[in-house]
């Protein structure tokens, strides 16, 4: 008696569970990228799926394009830029990134010479906040993509006159 209680109770968990996973895997949309072009020779295409979101009009997404490198003190940005193209025939666009991966940086003394990993990217740049289309990027392969979700302060605020 006690055997079949514990078999019944591990299914009813497992059955949960297996419905949570699938509760989780639906918010996301159908992720569909065959029509965006392959990789050119010494890149790679990568892409970042959003899930999806209530209000998605108040959400952006600010994404970095970089690398982890040994730095010491100083501030530091990797040079390259990053421009938006245009899927022909779609009306999606996705992201080319140039960059040698060469470093720009400040010229302060490091007086403990301390080298530290950083990550080190171009310029941030923020986009609106769409499920519906992932957003693709053809980077150098020594380079990759974070991101992170900025969402709107709760309130609003008055600004103050002089």
């Amino acid at each position: 008696m006690k055997f079949s209680k514990t078999v019944m109770t591990g299914l009813v968990m497992l059955i949960g569970v297996n419905a949570f996973a699938q509760k989780k895997a639906d918010k996301f949309e159908k992720l569909q990228i065959e029509m965006f072009p392959k990789a050119k020779e010494g890149y790679k295409q990568v892409y970042i799926q959003l899930p999806i979101a209530k209000n998605e009009n108040d959400l952006k997404v600010e994404f970095f394009v970089g690398a982890e490198k040994m730095l010491d003190c100083n501030k530091q940005f990797l040079m390259g830029n990053v421009k938006s193209q245009d899927l022909q025939g779609w009306g999606y666009n996705y992201y080319d990134v140039e960059s040698n991966g060469e470093v720009g940086s400040t010229l302060m003394a490091c007086p403990d010479k301390k080298m530290t990993k950083k990550f080190v990217y171009i310029q941030p740049e923020i986009v609106r906040y769409n499920s519906k289309l992932p957003l693709v990027f053809y980077v150098p392969k020594d380079l990759e993509v974070r991101y992170r979700i900025l969402r709107p302060d709760s309130s609003m605020k008055k600004a103050v006159q002089k």
